[in-house]
């Protein structure tokens, strides 16, 4: 197993991968990008279009059945996750993060959350 990078330095994989090999814990040591997803849905593509250096969004990890992607920076600056049911790719969820550490996006609760954290619970099931 490789060293641990942080994300912005992590080499880019484009190896393509289909939905039943994405990994259940974050990757530490490369990114895997939307495009070398096979079966990646247009929400999932056009992820970044909007924000600032239209960024390609990369695979963080599952959270239970969410397949979790983000798109632009970790922290301070615009960046956006999208939370893609692994058994229903058309069930999404948004959470988008704002420059300041704030941010907004409902859950499949259908509760609407301004931090990141909670957003992540709701997906998991515990809100």
């Amino acid at each position: 197993m490789s060293d641990a990078l942080p994300y912005d330095q992590r080499p880019r994989d484009d190896t393509p991968v289909h939905t039943a090999e994405l990994p259940a814990t974050p990757q530490r040591d490369r990114n895997i990008p939307a495009s070398a997803w096979v079966e990646a849905p247009h929400a999932l593509r056009t992820l970044g279009d909007d924000l600032p250096g239209a960024p390609e969004a990369d695979y963080k990890r599952r959270i239970d059945r969410w397949l979790l992607w983000r798109a632009g920076p970790a922290t301070k600056a615009d960046a956006r996750y999208l939370a893609i049911d692994a058994d229903d790719l058309t069930r999404t969820f948004v959470f988008r993060l704002f420059p300041d550490g704030t941010g907004d996006g409902a859950g499949p609760s259908g509760a609407r959350h301004t931090r990141f954290r909670q957003w992540k619970e709701d997906l998991a099931g515990r809100v």
